[in-house]
């Protein structure tokens, strides 16, 4: 029982690690003042815990840390991947390039300090990482000086110092991390006299989301389409619009390409908001009617259903291939994805998870039912081949060596950035290469924080030995260093986007909290001012400035040898 409390072997490892975790995840539970730094907690205790005594077996440390960040950056990836390219769009580039500069700042900031104060790069870089919570980066850090100490014939000890010293900076800072940020925000709220109201109606009113779906009940009015069918008015515009039923006096019914409409027609027409004017013109003006009014469905048992896409091979499909109104009479009339309505278009590529609404007789929804699956239990087994492949072929990718001019030695994505690219590339091309990579969000989400549990625990438990020495020997200063890599480069930030970028406030909490890959800020901002479009643009930013986060780490380690 003495070796199992006090030792180090794998059964003292195994439960080490759950009593660090559980004891960190139960303390991240409190706020203060509304804000908690959440797993974070893990490291902390780990530290205290490495601090007295309370070791494990170092196999076992160096792979936990090394598995927990692959599950971690891993799950982000899948996460954001479908709409990963789709937020180079519509102000996508704009806040990246910010969030580039961010990251930028930020380097240039630690060079400076590395400059006047001497402090040592390599420290230096987990003070970084620990200023922008950026945890990757710090684990593609450590894992660049593990390389590069082998590769120089080093002790495996010397490595080992090496990298804790890097952890116990990124302990000793990473709270200004989150305090800091939000801190700005406040002070930036203030000082430019933010309007939160006012600023979620600026965004309502230029809400970007055009595909998603906009319902509208028009009346037949423009003469130029009396007689015609609705292949003759739609004309190729089979993408813009989706008419999913007709009212014909009190007869309602789903009308085809053939079907002719006549004046006083009423259509319930499905659409994005950007083709709302266009529908107008072309039909008529709208009607106020009720979608219950379309419910009273004719003798021939039409009814409205929504069938979730659960075969596999369904992912990759275009609706247009599945040509569902000519096969079985049954008109699908929007697509819902991740909690958003999507427009039915012809050339929407279906994933498995996808629910389609439908609408037709209720025999003929039964078939379509049998074409997509509609057994929603079965989307509760994530399919875990794609995932594992994913990571084999992440860590492959991770290990190419680049060389870059001037650096002794070559950049490795690592363990970090090789599988986060690898998931991106798998979320968005996934589909369209027949890969199901869905998983429902609560799975997704406890890969992610197992993964970054273990992590935090192995960095915790490998640099509480030194932890204190650190500190007294000057690493006090890491807190002032830390402070200011944060506080400069948001300021800059907040200053220019507001000014001279005029964004949204809504926006600048978003790329800041995305650009700092601060997830507590994240739930500060979104908790404090009362919105999800934080997290819109949060997602938008995240995965380039979690790369370039991960790459600088390295390019500073290495400059440093």
């Amino acid at each position: 029982m003495r070796d199992l409390i006090f030792g180090t072997g794998i059964a003292h490892s195994i439960m080490l690690f759950a009593f660090v975790i559980a004891t960190g995840l139960f303390l991240g539970r409190y706020k203060i003042k509304g804000i908690s730094i959440g797993s974070t907690w893990i490291l902390f205790v780990g530290i205290l815990m490495s601090h007295f005594g309370f070791v494990s077996d170092p196999t076992v440390l160096a792979f936990m840390k090394d598995f927990g960040l692959i599950l971690f950056v891993f799950s982000i990836g899948l996460q954001v991947g479908p709409g990963f390219f789709q937020s180079f769009r519509s102000g996508g580039v704009k806040l990246n390039l910010l969030a580039v500069a961010l990251v930028l700042l930020a380097v240039l900031t630690t060079w400076i300090i590395h400059l006047v104060t001497g402090e040592d790069l390599q420290t230096m870089t987990g003070v970084m990482s620990a200023a922008v919570t950026n945890t990757p980066g710090l684990g593609a850090a450590q894992q660049t000086i593990v390389d590069a100490y082998t590769a120089e014939g080093q002790s495996p000890a010397a490595a080992a110092a090496a990298s804790s010293k890097l952890a116990s900076a990124y302990a000793v800072a990473y709270p200004i991390g989150v305090l800091g940020v939000i801190f700005l925000l406040m002070l930036a709220k203030g000082v430019f006299r933010i309007d939160l109201e006012k600023e979620e109606a600026a965004l309502k009113s230029k809400d970007s989301g055009s595909e998603s779906a906009r319902r509208m009940h028009c009346e037949v009015e423009n003469p130029a389409i009396f007689g015609k069918t609705l292949r003759e008015i739609m004309g190729g515009q089979d993408d813009k619009f989706i008419v999913s039923r007709i009212m014909r006096g009190s007869e309602i019914s789903i009308p085809g390409p053939e079907t002719t409409l006549l004046q006083g027609d009423k259509l319930l027409i499905v659409t994005t908001p950007h083709n709302v004017d266009k529908i107008r013109i072309i039909f008529g003006q709208e009607v106020p009617l009720h979608v219950g009014d379309w419910q009273k469905m004719d003798p021939d048992n039409m009814v409205t259903r929504r069938l979730a896409i659960t075969k596999s091979e369904m992912t990759g499909k275009k609706l247009r291939d599945l040509d569902i109104r000519h096969n079985y009479g049954v008109t699908v009339t929007r697509v819902l994805r991740a909690g958003i309505e999507l427009v039915a278009r012809p050339e929407l590529i279906l994933q498995m998870g996808d629910t389609i609404q439908v609408v037709g007789a209720e025999s003929n929804i039964q078939e379509v039912a049998k074409l997509v699956g509609n057994k929603p239990q079965t989307l509760s087994h994530p399919n875990l081949v794609p995932i594992f492949f994913g990571i084999v072929i992440g860590v492959l990718f991770g290990s190419i060596p680049i060389q870059f001019p001037g650096i002794p030695q070559p950049v490795k994505l690592g363990l970090a950035g090789g599988p986060l690219i690898i998931a991106i590339l798998l979320g968005h091309f996934g589909p369209k290469w027949k890969i199901t990579t869905y998983t429902t969000l609560s799975a997704n989400m406890m890969i992610r924080e197992i993964g970054i549990s273990f992590f935090m625990a192995a960095v915790g438990l490998g640099a509480g030995g030194n932890f204190v020495n650190s500190i007294v020997s000057g690493g006090y200063w890491w807190i002032l260093y830390g402070a200011i890599i944060t506080i400069v480069p948001v300021a800059t930030i907040i200053i220019v986007s507001r000014l001279v970028f005029k964004l949204n406030f809504y926006q600048i909490c978003g790329l800041v909290s995305g650009g700092t890959t601060n997830p507590p800020v994240l739930a500060f901002a979104q908790n404090a001012y009362g919105t999800d479009y934080t997290s819109v643009n949060y997602a938008t930013v995240y995965p380039l400035t979690m790369f370039m986060r991960v790459l600088v780490a390295q390019l500073l380690i290495l400059f440093s040898l």
